[in-house]
């Protein structure tokens, strides 16, 4: 349990091991010069990442990532106005060329074309994750592969469960302020993060948020469901849904209210000497 207010952020872009952002894209031993040269020509002159389909350029022809564009008001090559100009061309040449995976600074060397580009770097080995655990100032990245090593290491007050079903028990749910309560549920041969997280809304109107976390990508999540209950002798409180992606993280459900949310008098109505049990089930599509 944590009495922090703080979330992990969103994902952040990959770096170095100095810490500085990655620069130009190595040739690879796997593609042809004439590919990299081509493929050179899409690069972003704001983060080195490629422009791909669909491309828009400023009025001189200099192009600038999709990404990039909305945080740009002039083009970063010529000063000149970004319009919505749309270069046909290019994007057709951008469909011949395989272009190098965005975390082949980490060691990907997968080139792919830029339709199947974006699939792959969702799952990409190499990707970098910050932290899952809410309510942490933890500056952790890493691996997928190494998230759950890190959590059992570092983060030592959360439980592991096994089991498509688990009761998570979140003690002390009185206490005042904003307080998360995290466990880890594992099953299918993945791990989930349940989460609990108490806020304070609006003028002490204080409100509980669950939800589960895939430690997985997006496609893996849509093979799941899950159902969080609250029961009692005479009243029962359900919730369904497909859990979010570590890709999402659980920032994006809050905001959205995407998760079975229940305010304090309901907190107490299932609640047992300020214990709330939640029945917790995971199950395969």
């Amino acid at each position: 349990m944590s009495d922090s207010n703080q979330s992990a952020g969103a994902s952040s872009p990959p770096r170095s091991a100095t810490g500085s952002p990655p620069q130009r894209r190595p040739v690879l031993s796997g593609t042809t010069a004439t590919n990299n040269d081509l493929a050179s020509l899409f690069e972003c002159p704001v983060c080195f990442d490629y422009a791909l389909p669909p491309i828009l350029q400023c009025q001189s022809g200099h192009l600038v990532c999709h990404d990039c564009r909305p945080k740009l008001s002039r083009c970063p090559t010529c000063r000149g106005p970004l319009g919505s100009i749309r270069n046909l061309a290019m994007e057709k040449v951008a469909n011949s060329v395989l272009f190098p995976c965005k975390y082949s600074p980490f060691g990907c060397e997968v080139a792919l074309p830029p339709q199947e580009r974006g699939e792959h770097e969702e799952s990409c080995d190499y990707r970098l994750y910050p932290c899952p655990c809410p309510g942490s100032a933890c500056k952790w990245q890493g691996r997928m592969d190494s998230i759950m090593s890190h959590l059992v290491q570092e983060h030592k007050c959360i439980t592991t469960l096994q089991g498509e079903d688990i009761v998570f028990l979140a003690t002390d749910i009185s206490l005042s302020g904003a307080i998360d309560w995290v466990m880890m549920q594992s099953c299918f041969g993945f791990h989930f993060m349940l989460v609990l997280e108490k806020q304070e809304k609006y003028n002490g109107h204080q409100q509980f948020f669950a939800i589960v976390l895939l430690i997985g990508t997006r496609k893996q999540a849509e093979n799941f469901t899950y159902r969080l209950e609250l029961s009692g002798s005479e009243r029962r409180l359900t919730w369904e849904a497909k859990p979010k992606s570590i890709h999402e993280g659980i920032e994006t459900a809050l905001m959205k209210s995407d998760c079975l949310i229940f305010d304090t008098n309901v907190a107490q109505l299932f609640a047992e000497s300020d214990n709330l049990g939640i029945n917790v089930t995971i199950s395969k599509c």
